[in-house]
């Protein structure tokens, strides 16, 4: 039987089990489970970046069984990087993996002529695309694909140098502490909408099959959300008692639609109407003829598909790939935090966090991978969806990553999942960051002229520039095509203009702290329980040793305290800094009721 009574109208005992925060480690059978969702999750984002990557290149089918040890480098190197960050870096419940900010750069690069495009196609060439025994394989296309994707993989170094240097310097760090509701609104909302296209694209595959799995984690997450399935245990003197309740349907309601939807299209025979697979078609996701190049087991070894090409188009590519990832990984920080219920990540651990991510985008390119690694949007809309908030579940989810990226047959199995399926997860995922970006607009004083104008303007223009310019990329065209190709990316990324222009609108545009949200239960500034502030600590292991920050590393170790400037009351400002005894004062004639405690006029806790 099933119980649908809320877990406040019950007893404590049953509810238990109702969320899992950050800090508590559930049961291992279900922080297995809880792991495979993410891995699910973050496989729908990681083969759809890869295949509208590999479509861009003119491959044979040859050339796409080698797309499948790409997936499975990339995912090895994302395990790797989520473990480094859930460990050393921002210590927040973030699974790392590639992003739509990187593929507009990384397409853009693909899809420019370069100055041997001329010779490239009669063969007289094809020597100058390999280096000794770097490219053993007489097939053109394929060398020209290694040739391609070995100057990617020279753009994701210098965009992870780029991070670590983000990190290293503490302007990561910086730009967060000025980062108020009036950026994160806008700039949240803008990375939810900015990829609609490439979700349409895989959900247009079969829209019935899309429409049946987002119906379903509709029906699991919210009409069934306050289902609780009991859990009996036996005792020899009472027979099976109830234990507790479990909220089965809210925690899974990711896994168990995938799973269904993904044995169902399984099941059913070619010519159904249901099936998503074309028929005689093969039915992994990059529709190889062949499985002969995929093998069971094949670990990553650097240098196996040649050094990566670092030259002047990489090098201005590597910078697009840097600022749009940064700007994504800051947002999915500030989500991240907002979701699991803690204050905003301090500078120290934003620093860490964007300085781990450029390593675990430079250890994937060396491994072969071809893709960056940076906090994951879906990963955070998962955890706001199921409010099962482990560390503990996302650290095995990267074990899991590890372990699928050595084999390349089981990143097959996983390729077989319909297109569609991947379009219906980014589609209730990332409708999460638009609702979180909204959600933040409760801070600010909405009917201000001053916010309505940076709203509009600042998701108008993030929206239609890119747009603009995809239609008209004669005006790029300086006459130098490395700088041409660095301009049409820039120009196409609706993450870094809306950025930019919210960060420097609220930044420029005098207000008072009510106008732009700075009140005193922001998170930025609210208190939190003891043990929500552990969040950004590191390991007690590791705490013991970093009472001291030496001065090279002073941004990245972790800080006692956090220093905080003085606002006058009723003063407009561009700081975004101030006491939280100057927001407690700063007008408010009665105490502030805040989520989790109330704050009286003197700005002290009760």
């Amino acid at each position: 039987m099933e119980d649908c009574r809320s877990p406040e109208q019950g007893p404590k005992r049953e509810a238990e089990i109702a969320r899992y925060p950050f800090h508590r480690r559930p049961p291992w059978i279900l922080s297995i489970l809880f792991a495979v969702q993410h891995v699910l999750v973050q496989t729908a984002l990681l083969q759809t970046v890869h295949c509208l990557l590999i479509d861009a290149l003119p491959s044979n089918q040859i050339a796409r069984q080698h797309g499948y040890q790409f997936m499975a480098t990339s995912l090895f190197a994302s395990g790797i990087s989520t473990l480094l960050q859930t460990t050393l870096g921002s210590r927040l419940p973030l699974v790392q993996a590639s992003s739509f900010e990187y593929l507009i750069p990384a397409l853009t690069l693909v899809t420019s002529p370069t100055e041997t495009n001329s010779t490239l196609h009669n063969g007289t060439d094809a020597a100058l695309l390999c280096e000794g025994a770097q490219c053993p394989e007489t097939d053109l296309t394929l060398q020209m694909w290694k040739s391609t994707l070995c100057e990617v993989r020279g753009a994701v170094i210098v965009s992870g140098i780029l991070h670590m240097s983000l990190g290293f310097s503490g302007l990561q760090g910086l730009v967060s502490r000025h980062c108020g509701p009036m950026v994160l609104a806008p700039m949240l909302s803008i990375i939810g909408l900015s990829c609609y296209k490439e979700v349409a694209n895989f959900s247009s595959s079969h829209w019935g099959i899309t429409a049946l799995l987002v119906l379903l984690v509709v029906l699991l997450s919210q009409y069934l959300r306050s289902c609780y399935v009991p859990v009996f245990s036996w005792k020899r003197s009472k027979g099976f008692v109830v234990e507790t309740y479990f909220p089965l349907f809210r925690i899974f309601s990711l896994l168990l639609p995938i799973l269904f939807v993904w044995i169902l299209c399984g099941l059913l025979q070619e010519g159904n109407i249901l099936n998503p697979y074309h028929p005689g078609a093969p039915r992994g996701i990059l529709r190889s003829n062949g499985t002969a190049l995929v093998l069971w087991f094949n670990m990553p070894i650097p240098g196996e598909w040649g050094a990566p090409t670092i030259n002047v188009r990489s090098m201005y590519i590597g910078v697009v790939m840097a600022l749009g990832t940064s700007i994504g990984s800051l947002g999915s920080y500030m989500m991240c935090a907002k979701v699991i219920g803690c204050q905003h990540p301090p500078s120290d651990a934003a620093n860490r966090g964007i300085f781990l991510e450029g390593v675990g985008s430079c250890i994937g390119a060396l491994l072969g991978g071809i893709t960056t690694t940076s906090s994951s949007v879906p990963s955070v809309g998962a955890l706001a969806l199921t409010q099962a908030e482990s560390r503990h579940s996302i650290q095995i989810a990267a074990v899991l990553c590890i372990l699928l990226g050595m084999s390349t047959k089981l990143m097959y199995l996983l390729a077989t999942i319909p297109a569609a399926v991947h379009g219906g997860v980014l589609s209730v995922t990332y409708t999460m960051a638009v609702s979180v970006g909204v959600s933040y607009f409760q801070y600010t004083n909405i009917d201000s002229g001053r916010n309505i104008f940076i709203i509009g303007f600042t998701m108008f223009m993030a929206l239609l520039t890119p747009h603009w310019f995809i239609r008209n990329p004669d005006y790029t065209v300086t006459g130098i095509k490395s700088v041409d190709t660095f301009l049409l990316a820039l120009f196409m990324m609706p993450i870094i203009q809306g950025g930019i222009l919210a960060f420097l609108l609220d930044n420029t545009v005098t207000g008072t702290l009510e106008e732009r949200g700075f009140v005193a239960h922001f998170p930025s500034f609210k208190s939190e329980p003891k043990d929500l502030n552990k969040v950004y600590q590191f390991p007690s292991a590791l705490q013991r040793y970093l009472w001291v920050k030496p001065f090279p590393l002073c941004n990245l170790c972790p800080s006692s305290e956090l220093t905080e400037e003085h606002v006058a009351e009723g003063q407009e400002t561009k700081s975004l800094l101030p006491t939280r005894e100057a927001l407690a004062s700063g007008g408010e004639s009665g105490g502030v009721i805040c989520s989790r405690f109330t704050m009286d006029p003197s700005g002290t806790e009760v």
